[in-house]
């Protein structure tokens, strides 16, 4: 049972945002910056966000060429223009937010692997160029393949590089603690282990009910004026009609290899594979496509189909002729629709929903964040 002090001062915000990642994070961030003396509560149903913020491969990406080739049979080139311009300024807020080196932001460029299958994608350089051009004022992608050799990648596979300077990598733990650290500053309450069971929007604004951790049966209610839901993978378990489908994505992480000879992020198949350096190590993941039923999943544990694949992949394509060992293994769960655009939409007049960043969260999170804001705020 709360204390009278506790129901007093503790459980009545301006604003209440369920979900820690970092759209939640980023909404927070962008409604202090214009309210300082807004009251925000943060509530996260784990120890740590549970989904992707905390558990991705730590890409500062918006597309390779295949996928937003894959992109436009599905959306009109205006509509994958906008996708990406918004995943773009997403990335450049993230960095003036936070800070680069805080983030662990370091920009060797991004290349995209392409095999025998898919060597149709180099004569689409240009078009995607093209449609890029209002966005960037530069040229993105650019055929390299003089690197494969220098890479040390399978020659026999991979047949062509295709370059793009502007993509990047960061340190997903630093950014996570940074933007956490952050919004704490500036006055945000974060509280974790919290599990919203029901909320309900009325006249006078919106009430939330948690299960209260460590008391066993015991419900707790939080009231505020608006109510904006970030969770992204797991919102069906609130919102059950949600247009949306989890989709695990697992990941490895090598022992330090010496001298790799290569640094940046690199995606294949799609954007379906990705790996990139850290430091001397090699991060790789992915492999959805191999078993999409069974990835489709808020499960976070590796399967023997997908780490038999990534094991092989990164020993046959891009590090056959160096030995590695497997240091650490995860998995983290992001969310998908039948386009990648985000679900930005008013559940209710006080509630908002800011889900599904189709795996490019830490591009578009911040400029999501920013839209809720701005909702609130109104």
């Amino acid at each position: 049972m709360l204390s009278f002090w506790e129901k007093n001062t503790l459980t009545t915000y301006d604003y209440i945002i369920v979900g820690a990642g970092i759209v939640g994070l980023s909404t927070a961030a962008s409604i202090k910056e214009q309210d300082n003396n807004a009251t925000i509560l943060v509530v996260e149903r784990s120890l740590f966000p549970t989904g992707a913020s905390t558990k991705n491969a730590g890409f500062a990406c918006f597309g390779s060429v295949s996928e937003l080739l894959d992109d436009l049979t599905k959306m009109p080139e205006n509509a994958v223009q906008d996708l990406v311009k918004e995943r773009w300024t997403g990335l450049q807020l993230l960095r003036k937010r936070l800070g680069d080196q805080d983030i662990g932001y370091l920009n060797h460029g991004g290349y995209e692997l392409i095999f025998s299958k898919e060597v149709e994608y180099i004569s689409h350089i240009d078009k995607i160029n093209e449609l890029l051009q209002p966005i960037f004022q530069k040229q993105v992608f650019e055929q390299k393949d003089a690197l494969i050799d220098s890479f040390q990648f399978n020659k026999e596979k991979v047949k062509h590089l295709i370059y793009n300077k502007f993509e990047a990598q960061i340190d997903t733990g630093a950014m996570m603690d940074s933007l956490l650290t952050y919004v704490q500053k500036k006055g945000v309450r974060v509280l974790t282990g919290c599990e919203v069971t029901q909320f309900e929007d009325s006249n006078n604004g919106v009430q939330i009910t948690i299960k209260r951790p460590f008391f066993q049966q015991e419900m707790v209610d939080f009231k505020a004026k608006k109510l904006l839901i970030c969770t992204n993978a797991f919102t069906e378990n609130l919102l059950p009609n949600i247009d949306l489908k989890p989709g695990r994505g697992q990941v490895i992480v090598t022992k330090p290899i010496e001298n790799l000879p290569f640094k940046g992020v690199f995606h294949y198949d799609e954007g379906y594979f990705y790996f990139r350096n850290y430091g001397n190590r090699i991060i790789f993941g992915g492999g959805r496509n191999i078993d999409f039923e069974g990835e489709q999943t808020t499960e976070f544990n590796n399967t023997p189909i997908i780490m038999k694949a990534l094991k092989t992949h990164l020993s046959t394509i891009i590090s056959p002729h160096q030995k590695f060992e497997i240091d650490h293994q995860w998995a983290g769960i992001m969310a998908f629709g039948n386009t990648k655009q985000p679900i930005y939409k008013e559940v209710s007049p006080n509630i908002v929903l800011g889900v599904r960043l189709g795996g490019m969260g830490i591009a578009i999170g911040s400029k999501l964040g920013e839209k809720l804001a701005l909702w609130a705020l109104n």
